[in-house]
């Protein structure tokens, strides 16, 4: 048995790209910033930030559209993705996101935001 399960507390580097298609199904791709911090060898604090693209469909990216917004600070829970592609010049990329199947809102909305 295996599994692939990731869970991620951060915040929202940018608005999500929200998109709609013919048939009404919607995905929504965001980026999520999640910050660590230790000391080094001489006692000196690092932080280093780390950031995640992730990407909902359906009724939870319809719920990210309405509430979610640059900083949100939230919680998610989803499967790591790999997929590779070939760009315009024909090189190969390699591109790796988390598809999510949870959100949790840990801070709300701000009300100028709306």
């Amino acid at each position: 048995m295996s599994l692939n399960k990731f869970f991620l507390v951060g915040n929202l580097g940018q608005d999500p790209e929200i998109r709609t298609f013919e048939n009404g199904k919607a995905v929504a791709r965001f980026s999520l910033a999640t910050t660590d911090s230790y000391r080094d060898a001489e006692g000196k604090k690092i932080t280093e930030t780390q950031w995640h693209n992730l990407i909902a469909w359906g009724n939870l990216a319809k719920t990210i559209q309405k509430y979610l917004i640059k900083g949100s600070e939230v919680a998610v829970e989803g499967k790591l993705t790999h997929r590779t592609f070939e760009d315009k010049e024909g090189k190969k990329r390699f591109y790796t996101e988390v598809v999510l199947t949870d959100m949790v809102m840990l801070r709300s909305k701000p009300a100028s935001a709306d």
